[in-house]
């Protein structure tokens, strides 16, 4: 389960941010939207890193 839960909070943080460039590109995101995406993304890697340590 440990392994899921790092898997699935990586996978997040990088879907919000790929999100976030290819929705600037094509002009269809403001940037409060942004900042919130990748607000939940840098969240993610957070607890990923909480995790981690607490395992470790």
């Amino acid at each position: 389960m440990n392994a899921m839960a790092h898997l699935i909070l990586k996978a997040v943080a990088l879907a919000m941010g790929i999100g976030v460039a290819v929705l600037s590109v094509l002009n269809q995101i403001d940037i409060r939207s942004e900042f919130g995406m990748l607000g939940i993304g840098l969240a993610c890697l957070a607890m990923d890193s909480i995790i981690k340590k607490e395992y470790q």
